[in-house]
């Protein structure tokens, strides 16, 4: 059914006019003209990593558009052709779904508009993805996880772990970077949530619900800070103590860690991929090269480095 409803949906817009035209070497008076596709704008990540890209191009002078698909596939299909449409010269696109995004992606390739995925993969071959390594920061995760816990070959207890959305190239990612290191532990046990969708009250929701059955738990490990914390309110509500581990560098995770009340998060910085998603498409615009695979890098944030990164004016870590 859902190769119907994409071959559906490709037929139809490959039946849509094409105003955009193939991509030139831009002349030095030539304004360039980036268009983003974001998945969604219901989180402070993608806020902050599209604050930062706007922040860019208006620094390098260049047009810059961006649209919310709010989730929805079919929305995204829709507003990635309202930018061909317009006449972008380079488009950027955190997709919704990997796969879903096919139809119009094909439809700005035969345009010849470059295209950047940004923090997820898109399927298929485009010029450049602007990441991080997602396996690497649940690894960095999952050995904080296994210290905590008493140490290699040693490391005793339960873990919650809060996964975001279903299906998603991050959430398998950090799964598996995490399982990799907590999985050699013989005395590690994971109880997984329902998908949460990195959405705070999701995990809230399913923490009250598992508690009841897991009082025990040791350890929350979430796909992202903001669902950690989540976690951590009903933990604490019920008056028990529990380790905490993240990902993102969530400013409201690292003042936690300062407080003794969050114990790690793996770095992920979005504005370092906002910028470096805008610098991409301009190098793209002028008909320069560009790497398959920009990565912007990851480390640990814990109580031993936690006050070099918290600044309240930030709303996440950067480097």
């Amino acid at each position: 059914m859902k190769k119907i409803t994409l071959l559906l949906l490709s037929i139809a817009l490959m039946a849509m006019p094409l105003f955009a035209q193939g991509n030139e070497e831009k002349s030095s008076t030539d304004k360039i003209s980036i268009g983003f596709s974001q998945c969604t704008l219901d989180s402070p990540f993608y806020v902050a990593l599209m604050d930062a890209a706007k922040a860019e191009a208006k620094t390098q002078g260049v047009d810059f558009t961006y649209l919310d698909a709010q989730n929805d596939v079919q929305k995204q299909n829709n507003d990635i052709m309202d930018l061909i449409n317009k006449g972008v010269d380079v488009l950027l696109i955190n997709p919704v779904d990997p796969e879903g995004v096919t139809p119009s992606v094909e439809s700005a390739q035969r345009a010849g508009i470059p295209i950047v995925s940004v923090d997820r993969s898109i399927s298929g071959d485009i010029d450049s993805l602007i990441g991080r390594d997602n396996k690497v920061m649940g690894k960095v995760a999952g050995d904080l996880a296994v210290e905590l816990l008493g140490g290699k070959g040693k490391a005793q207890g339960k873990i919650l772990e809060v996964q975001g959305a279903a299906g998603g190239s991050v959430m398998m990612a950090r799964r598996d970077g995490f399982h990799q290191a907590v999985d050699q532990e013989a005395g590690i046990t994971v109880i997984q949530s329902p998908y949460c969708d990195y959405v705070r009250s999701k995990a809230v929701k399913a923490t009250q619900d598992i508690i009841q059955a897991h009082p025990d738990i040791d350890l929350i490990y979430a796909h992202n800070d903001d669902m950690a914390l989540g976690a951590l309110q009903v933990f604490e509500q019920n008056g028990k103590n529990v380790n905490v581990v993240g990902v993102d560098g969530l400013m409201e995770a690292v003042k936690a860690i300062m407080d003794g009340r969050y114990d790690g998060t793996a770095m992920n910085d979005p504005a370092v991929l906002g910028k470096l998603a805008v610098q991409t498409a301009i190098k793209l615009a002028n008909g320069e090269s560009v790497e398959k695979f920009v990565d912007g890098g990851t480390g640990l944030i814990d109580g031993s480095n936690a006050a070099e990164f918290y600044n309240e004016a930030n709303t996440f870590a950067t480097k």
